[in-house]
């Protein structure tokens, strides 16, 4: 890539590890923890049993989804489920139906929530209809968003069962299962 160009998928493809395109930009993603990633892989394990029986199709995380964006082209949340059309070997060609950010040690402080609001805001503008902010940390573990009211979030603690209406109806999630 020449020095002052913006970066396009064909450079997304040649990345080594996980990174989302943003402004223009391939942002790196460190690896994460214990913690969020038994997390995310708890709730990518229930999502695959509701697809086995309802369709749709369930990611881990590193995989892309293509979005066109004014200030963005890519994301790769820590699970999501999606029913659009599939990509072979390609990238998926469009945002997720529901996406999960599990939240790592850095994903704390001011700085950290504008940027999460700031990904929720393109996520609804590409198209997810829900997105769960899951705190490992925190007395609310997870906050679900919506597309169609996106600056309210649904709070669900240790012990209630979560949702992802309508991204993903009837599925139900235990939080507790996020700490076994």
């Amino acid at each position: 890539m020449a020095i002052g160009s913006q970066a396009t998928v064909d450079d997304l493809y040649k990345v080594d590890g996980k990174a989302e395109l943003v402004g223009g930009e391939i942002v790196h993603m460190s690896p994460t923890g214990d913690m969020p990633n038994f997390a995310a892989g708890e709730i990518f394990v229930s999502l695959h049993s509701y697809a086995k029986v309802n369709g749709g199709r369930v990611y881990t995380d590193n995989v892309a989804f293509l979005v066109n964006l004014p200030n963005r082209k890519s994301f790769s949340p820590d699970a999501a489920y999606y029913t659009g059309p599939r990509a072979k070997m390609k990238f998926l060609p469009q945002a997720p139906d529901f996406a999960v950010e599990v939240r790592s040690e850095g994903d704390y402080g001011p700085a950290a929530e504008r940027e999460m609001a700031e990904k929720r805001a393109d996520y609804f503008a590409a198209g997810t209809k829900v997105v769960w902010d899951v705190d490992l940390l925190g007395e609310d573990v997870i906050r679900v968003f919506r597309a169609s009211t996106p600056s309210e979030s649904t709070v669900y603690r240790k012990i209630e069962t979560a949702e992802a209406e309508p991204a993903v109806p009837g599925w139900t999630f235990p939080v507790e299962n996020l700490f076994e």
